[in-house]
């Protein structure tokens, strides 16, 4: 690896910059829109560099010449030089291939492409390119600095030096990756949209919300369903759910009301010190309007073997597709992406000493079955 580029340079972007700088220790160029995006993402870079140096954890001269390897430009020519490209730009298909399409021209043939998308097809994504087998999904989650994980995505037409490459980048930025077929959701996001959609659900048919946490509660996941969307943005939360219900609308819920609380903007009330303090008032409110008329609430047992059915279903699903290639895949995923806890040993133990394996399709996802404490 020579010289890494990165098309955008908003906070994830920057983030990203931060990253491949420091770790990999090669020439970094961002671009944007215009120079004034530019300087404030290498501002975002440099001020994180500073912050390392006071700290102690690097020495000035260091600090100076990882501030010499990041550069920022307009003119995508100034890529020409880059083995390794990656989109940090909005969550749109038309938006990725036009950034791409813009670069791909300056770049070497050899040169990988990268997509950080968290849902969208990369196929599709690289459908305009002249080479889109150099093409390779390359899913961060967030914070990139902190999250473990990295979600690495075979398209079909991803060739094998593009897989081999992206798999290598992932090791020396010091993250576990996984390779993911590409498919709605890839792997976390899918399994979370499933969460996320039944929570929802549950609160459309008049469930309390505090029945639907009680109800998730062994799991053990960090936060419940509600926390859970607030903190990755409702708007995001509510697209998730609309790709995975359009992709697989037999199985995984849309969400009117997520849809209009994302336009109202909170689902949590808080106080002066942002600590939560409830829900917001009028966030119940839009969801109670959304309530289906005679709908029936779930109980805390009814929505917990709804939700533990649901998830053994589809994670049964994933590896009946060759979304990944072994259940472990799934629980490291879970684990190392989503904060399922490592002591339970990941989804598909828990939903075998649960019974939801069988209860679904007869059979247990580990052979021997995992036995424990479910």
């Amino acid at each position: 690896m020579t010289k890494v580029g990165i098309l955008g340079a908003g906070l994830m972007a920057s983030q990203f910059a931060f990253l491949f700088v420091r770790r990999l220790q090669v020439p970094v160029v961002i671009t944007d829109l215009d120079q004034a995006r530019v300087d404030k993402g290498l501002g975002y870079i440099r001020d994180h560099i500073d912050e390392r140096l006071a700290k102690g954890r690097i020495s000035s001269d260091e600090a100076n010449r990882l501030k010499a390897l990041v550069t920022g430009t307009t003119d995508k020519k100034d890529f020409a030089d880059c083995d390794w490209v990656i989109e940090a730009v909005f969550e749109e298909v038309g938006v990725k291939q036009q950034v791409f399409g813009e670069v791909e021209q300056y770049l070497a043939e050899d040169a990988v492409l990268a997509t950080n998308t968290s849902s969208l097809s990369v196929d599709e994504i690289g459908a305009k390119l002249r080479h889109p087998e150099r093409l390779v999904g390359f899913h961060f989650f967030n914070p990139v600095a902190v999250m473990p994980l990295i979600e690495v995505v075979k398209a079909p037409k991803t060739n094998d030096a593009a897989l081999a490459t992206a798999m290598e980048i992932a090791k020396k930025l010091g993250k576990n990756a996984i390779i993911t077929k590409d498919t709605p959701g890839f792997i976390v996001n899918r399994i979370l949209a499933k969460l996320l959609g039944e929570a929802m659900h549950a609160v459309e048919q008049g469930t309390p919300f505090d029945t639907v946490v009680e109800a998730v509660k062994p799991l053990g996941l960090p936060m419940d369903p509600f926390v859970l969307l607030e903190l990755v943005g409702l708007r995001v939360g509510a697209h998730v759910l609309e790709t995975h219900h359009a992709a697989f609308p037999e199985r995984f819920f849309d969400s009117p009301a997520l849809d209009e609380l994302a336009d109202y903007g909170h689902l949590l009330e808080k106080d002066a010190k942002g600590k939560t303090k409830g829900y917001d008032p009028k966030a119940l409110a839009i969801v109670k309007k959304h309530t289906a008329p005679g709908a029936t609430p779930f109980t805390v047992e009814q929505l917990r073997a709804r939700v533990e059915d649901g998830l053994a279903d589809e994670i049964h699903r994933m590896l009946e597709d060759g979304v990944v290639s072994a259940p472990e895949d799934i629980d490291l995923a879970m684990i190392l992406g989503a904060g399922w806890p490592f002591i339970m040993g990941g989804a598909t133990p828990y939903l075998d000493r649960v019974g939801a394996s069988e209860r679904v399709f007869g059979d247990t996802f580990h052979h021997p079955p995992v036995r424990g404490v479910a």
